[in-house]
């Protein structure tokens, strides 16, 4: 008898992630022994407040197959994998932004549900027989007693399955279903021969992603099919394998414009069978890509979440491109397979992208992958501009090759100026820059509001324009979703002065006089007399029985006191509104006392910024508008307040361990990781770091050494070191800051001088220095 013994070290608990899995015949399973930096991710941070593309376990970075168990299959909050239900219903391969697909799952067939398990193929699990690392899932469903292990190349997810012996193995493939945000229909699975299988489905529309997207899909199998059956009520293939064999090996690669593509991509990522080959490839990629930061000090728990947290910047956002480089073009009239161009060696010269909202990005991807990993930054512009070279308009958050308007604004400007101002993207700047005007101007991504996909009103721009502000409400009446006008007008505002910057950059100096005296429009929207950002309607008239702190009351997901600091470009002239730094600070401050109370966020999740309480917080760590707010202390020169304010943020709200939070229900793909990382290494850029400089706030990092290791293909420096001497859980104050030996005035050091590499010496106290 076989008996397999599992050893799971810490999984939940503190201390780095081992794990073993070893049998009494000596066969090896798979085995993690050696550490590695990946080892240290908690994926089950915040699984119970899941959201359909949220959780990620057998993926690789940015990958477009996303391999997990499916807890909850229908619905996008809630959706894929969440941590209190105990029952799996599938495993999936795609989780992504409005888009899912290809369920499949593993089976016994007995005389007494062969009937049945056409409809009736869930099992429970238990977490106790559960493993996770990054790129690895292993679990065992209790129905079947099938241990299901999982992992996957960017491209392919692999699939091991162990059956008991002489069962009468089968998968299920669930293929016209819900999966999370959108309805799969028209799935179709045929057998090419014994050992392999293609077939499709259609991702139908939703009011985010309104036209359909085929998926396609290649199976191949180490051991040989003996039938596939079609179930013509569900809809769904039962695959049949013989009794001989205990396991099964099944590799499905995916792909978006062809079965031969996905084939392609299955040969090109995964020729070999070697399962535990690609998951020790997987957990390699992960740790090379997290090993960019090393962290020294801290508790074992700080280090971590901080690992988690990176790994989290680094997941969403998956490629939609084939691995020879054919895309799916949805941005014309008729559907398209586009072709990315290749370099000499016939590769693509980057991948193309799925990616939610750019919304929020100015202050956390921006400022990460900016310094950190700058190959993923310029890739995404890249894909960005394939976009606008297909369509003709830069996108704020595609999906299915095509954008779906999320959210609002030109988002993606900061982004791209961003890459420019920090050299990592130097070539095409003028046709970069006619592309990013174009969204800035009439029949441009300004005009539109959030999922308006049809008109060109619910943006607001015309007034905008004309008044210097978008009212609310909008007269015209409703195209879209987040006509907050307010809101509007302070993102419009900036987006402006960062085009600005680049205009400025190119010489282009009509242009810049145009878009900076645009960048002072947030001042239309801002009351004096109360001191608060306050909507104002299409004649004018400030809004009547202005509460600042209602929900949504002309804001987008946050209210008039959290909105009222959305002026990254202009904090001091903010502040002149105010009537000065001091009543500025003191007024921000007063915010940080009272949002204390309940720690920083309206509640532990996106839903619970509704509740009549949760949403009246005057400052909120769960949403991207006021996630800026600690590090505007240092540009209103009070560095101890966003020292203190800072670090008491990330010790009441992004610390600690537990399914139960994390980011509060509202990580969209990267933006509150990133944000976590920046906050715990020090660093932070108010404007996004679209300026020509591209400053960095120097803030309190929570570890006592961190050492970023910069790519050389971009970076003159080959190392930035941070250390932070007599760091602790008090000493949370900089009372002497130097770099490479010299003294840093104002707390802040360009892009440059950081990427040219050294060391920031900072000394840390109980107690704050002031500026005199």
């Amino acid at each position: 008898m076989k008996l397999n013994k599992i050893y799971n070290i810490g999984r939940i608990g503190i201390g780095l992630t081992l794990v073993f899995l070893v049998s009494c015949n000596a066969q090896k399973t798979i085995s993690l022994k050696k550490k590695q930096l990946s080892d240290m991710v908690y994926p089950l941070l915040d699984t119970e407040n899941s959201r359909w593309f949220y959780f990620s376990s057998a993926s690789r970075p940015f990958g477009m197959v996303n391999l997990n168990p499916d807890t909850e299959i229908k619905g996008d909050w809630g959706g894929g994998y969440k941590y209190t239900t105990d029952t799996v219903k599938g495993f999936s391969h795609v989780h992504e932004w409005q888009m899912s697909g290809v369920s499949v799952m593993p089976v016994t067939i007995l005389s007494e549900n062969k009937s049945t398990i056409f409809k009736d193929f869930y099992s429970k699990f238990s977490h106790q027989n559960e493993i996770i690392t990054p790129g690895y899932h292993s679990i065992k469903l209790d129905r079947y007693q099938i241990t299901a292990e999982l992992t996957s190349t960017q491209r392919v997810g692999f699939h091991k399955y162990t059956f008991p012996i002489k069962a009468q193995k089968a998968v299920l493939f669930n293929l016209n279903t819900i999966l999370g945000p959108c309805e799969n229909t028209n799935g179709k699975l045929e057998k090419n021969n014994d050992y392999e299988l293609s077939g499709s489905l259609v991702l139908s529309t939703n009011f985010r992603r309104p036209k359909p997207l085929t998926v396609f899909f290649k199976i191949k199998t180490n051991e040989p099919i003996t039938s596939i059956e079609r179930d013509n009520l569900t809809g769904n293939y039962l695959v049949n394998f013989n009794k001989t064999k205990e396991q099964i090996l099944m590799k499905v690669g995916i792909s978006y414009t062809s079965i031969e593509n996905a084939n392609n991509n299955i040969e090109t990522e995964l020729p070999h069978w070697d399962f535990n080959k690609t998951v020790d490839d997987s957990r390699k990629v992960w740790s090379d890509l997290l090993g960019r930061i090393k962290i020294e000090g801290g508790t074992q728990t700080d280090q971590r979440r901080f690992y988690t947290d990176l790994w989290h910047a680094l997941q969403g956002r998956k490629m939609i491109s084939d691995a020879n480089g054919a895309y799916p073009d949805n941005t014309g009239e008729k559907f398209r397979i586009g072709q990315l161009p290749l370099n000499a060696d016939g590769k693509p010269k980057f991948n193309h992208y799925n990616s939610d909202a750019f919304w929020g990005a100015q202050w956390t991807i921006n400022n990460l992958w900016g310094l950190v990993y700058p190959e993923i930054m310029e890739e995404f512009v890249y894909s960005l501009m394939q976009y606008y070279k297909d369509g003709g308009m830069i996108p704020r958050g595609p999906s299915g090759g095509n954008d779906t308007y999320v959210m609002t604004g030109a988002s993606a400007t900061p982004f791209i100026v961003s890459a420019v101002q920090k050299g990592i993207v130097k070539e095409d700047l003028e046709e970069i820059y006619t592309a990013l005007k174009k969204n800035h101007m009439p029949g441009g991504i300004m005009e539109k509001a959030g999922y308006e996909h049809n008109t060109n009103i619910g943006g607001g721009l015309k007034y905008y324009l004309e008044k210097g502000y978008v009212p609310y409400p909008l007269p015209e009446g409703n195209f879209g979703s987040h006509e907050d006008g307010t809101s509007q007008t302070l993102e419009y505002a900036y987006q402006d002065w960062t085009l600005a910057q680049l205009a400025k950059k190119l010489n282009h100096e009509e242009d810049y006089n145009y878009f900076i005296k645009r960048a002072k429009n947030y001042q239309n929207v801002f009351d004096a007399k109360i001191g608060w950002m306050r909507p104002k309607n299409v004649e004018g008239k400030w809004r009547e029985n202005y509460d600042p702190y209602q929900y949504e009351n002309g804001f987008i997901e946050s209210n008039g006191a959290q909105s009222t600091w959305f002026v990254p470009h202009d904090i001091e002239g903010l502040a002149t509104l105010m009537g000065g730094k001091e009543k500025a600070v003191e007024k921000l401050n007063a915010q940080f006392e009272t949002a204390k109370k309940q720690k920083y966020t309206s509640g532990t999740s996106h839903d619970a910024e509704l509740h009549p309480e949760f949403s009246r917080i005057p400052v909120n760590f769960g949403n991207q508008p006021s996630i800026q707010t600690s590090n505007i202390f240092t540009v209103l020169g009070r560095p101890d307040l966003a020292q203190y304010w800072t670090r008491n943020v990330v010790k009441e709200t992004f610390s600690g361990l537990s399914p139960a939070t994390g980011y509060n229900g509202d990580e969209d793909q990267g933006l509150m990781g990133s944000l976590n990382v920046l906050l715990k290494l020090g660093l932070f850029q108010i404007n996004g770091g679209t300026d020509q400089d591209a400053v960095y706030q120097i803030g309190s990092p929570i570890f006592n050494k961190i050492t970023i290791s910069l790519n050389s293909k971009y970076y003159s420096g080959k190392t930035f070191i941070i250390k932070a001497n007599n760091n602790n859980a008090e000493n949370v104050y900089i009372k002497d800051i130097k770099f490479n030996q010299k003294a840093v005035p104002k707390f802040s050091l360009s892009h440059q001088e950081i990427t040219n590499g050294g060391e920031l010496i900072l000394e840390m106290s109980d107690q704050p220095k002031l500026e005199k």
